[in-house]
C-alpha cells in the first residue's frame, strides 16, 4: 500500500513552550507530515520563535470569536490536501520519534477511517488523572467495529482530537465535525463512522504525554458541556449509556487507590465523580436550565453568545 500522505492541524490559543516542544518532536518523526497548519486564535499573543526551523508548517490566525472545537478542525481538514489529517491540541507532546509512523499504520486496512494515540500522564500529574489515563488508554491497540458494542458499549466509538488521525476522503464523504459544538465532535465523528460499518482504531504504540490536573468545578464544567454534547446529539450516543463506563472507571480507581496505598486520596475521588456526575446529569438536561445558570455552569460561554 502507498505511503499516506499527512497533514497535521492544530488549533491554538495564546501557546506556551510546549507547543514549540510539541513541533521539535514532530520535526523528529520518523514519518514526517508533508504539512504542520496551525490554526490560531488572538494572534497578537502567538510566537513565531515556536515554528522557527519547522518545515512545512503555516500558521492561520483567527478571531476568537470565530473559534469553534468542531469548526475550526474542520477548517484545517478541508484546507488540508493530504490522504491523512492528524489533529492535536498544542498541548499534546509526542512521547518519542514513533509517533506518526504508528498512529497512521491502522489506515493500511481499508474500513479503519479514525485512529487515536494513548495518552500519557505528565510528570506533574496527579495519581487520580494518572490512572484516569491508565484506564481510558491501555496498554492494548484495538480496531473497533459496530461489532464490538455490546462489549465495549459507549468505548467502542470513543476517540480524541488531542491526537487522532483521520482519512480525509471518509471524513468529507460522512459530512466532517460538526460545525458548531461544545465538545465531543472527536465521538461524534466516530460514532458516524460506527454506524456507517467503518473502523475506529486505537494505537497504543503512538503516545503523546497530555493530562491535566483538574479541580473537582473545572471536572463539573468540562462534564457539563459533555452532557450538553450528549444532549444535542442523540441519534450518536443512544448506541451506549456513558454513566456505565464512568461508574466503572470509579469502582476501578478506588480498588486501585486501596491496592496501592493510597487511600486517602478517596475523599478526593469521591468528590471529584461527584462534580463529574452532577455536572454531566445537568448538562443532558440544559434545556430545563436558565441561559444565566448554564453560564456558570459551562466551560465554554462563547459557545452560548
Amino acid at each position: 500500500m502507498k505511503n499516506l500522505s499527512v497533514t497535521v492541524v492544530i488549533p491554538t490559543y495564546r501557546p506556551d513552550g510546549k507547543l514549540k516542544k510539541l513541533l521539535s518532536r514532530l520535526e523528529r518523526q520518523t514519518r514526517r507530515p508533508e504539512r504542520i497548519l496551525i490554526i490560531n486564535t488572538e494572534e497578537q499573543y502567538f510566537s513565531w520563535q515556536a515554528v522557527e526551523g519547522i518545515r512545512g508548517v503555516s500558521v492561520l490566525h483567527i478571531e476568537k470569536k470565530e473559534f469553534d472545537h468542531g469548526g475550526t478542525r474542520d477548517l484545517g481538514a478541508r484546507m488540508a490536501d493530504t490522504d491523512l489529517v492528524v489533529f492535536m491540541t498544542m498541548d499534546a507532546v509526542p512521547a518519542d520519534p514513533h509517533l506518526l509512523e504508528n498512529l497512521t499504520a491502522p489506515f493500511e486496512e481499508e474500513t479503519v477511517c479514525a485512529a487515536y494515540a494513548r495518552q500519557l500522564p505528565d510528570k506533574d500529574c496527579s495519581p487520580l488523572e494518572a490512572y484516569t489515563r491508565k484506564f481510558n488508554y491501555g496498554e492494548e491497540s484495538r480496531i473497533k467495529t459496530k461489532a464490538d458494542l455490546p462489549e465495549l458499549g459507549i468505548k467502542t466509538f470513543f476517540c480524541s482530537n488531542v491526537c487522532a488521525a483521520y482519512r480525509r476522503s471518509a471524513y468529507l464523504e460522512l459530512g466532517g465535525f460538526e460545525r458548531h459544538t461544545i465538545f465531543n465532535e472527536d465521538m461524534i465523528f466516530a460514532g458516524k463512522l460506527i454506524q456507517a460499518d467503518r473502523a475506529v482504531a486505537y494505537c497504543a504504540g503512538a503516545r503523546v504525554i497530555h493530562s491535566h490536573n483538574y479541580t473537582g468545578i473545572e471536572q463539573f464544567r468540562r462534564n457539563f458541556d459533555l452532557g450538553v454534547s450528549q444532549a444535542d446529539h442523540p441519534e450518536i450516543f443512544s448506541m451506549a449509556k456513558s454513566e456505565t463506563e464512568g461508574l466503572k472507571m470509579v469502582k476501578q480507581t478506588a480498588k486501585w487507590l486501596i491496592s496501592t496505598k493510597k487511600a486517602w486520596l478517596l475523599p478526593k475521588l469521591v468528590w471529584q465523580s461527584s462534580c463529574k456526575f452532577l455536572g454531566y446529569r445537568l448538562g443532558k438536561n440544559y434545556k430545563k436550565l436558565s441561559r444565566r445558570f448554564i453560564g456558570i455552569c459551562t466551560m465554554n460561554p462563547e459557545y452560548w453568545t
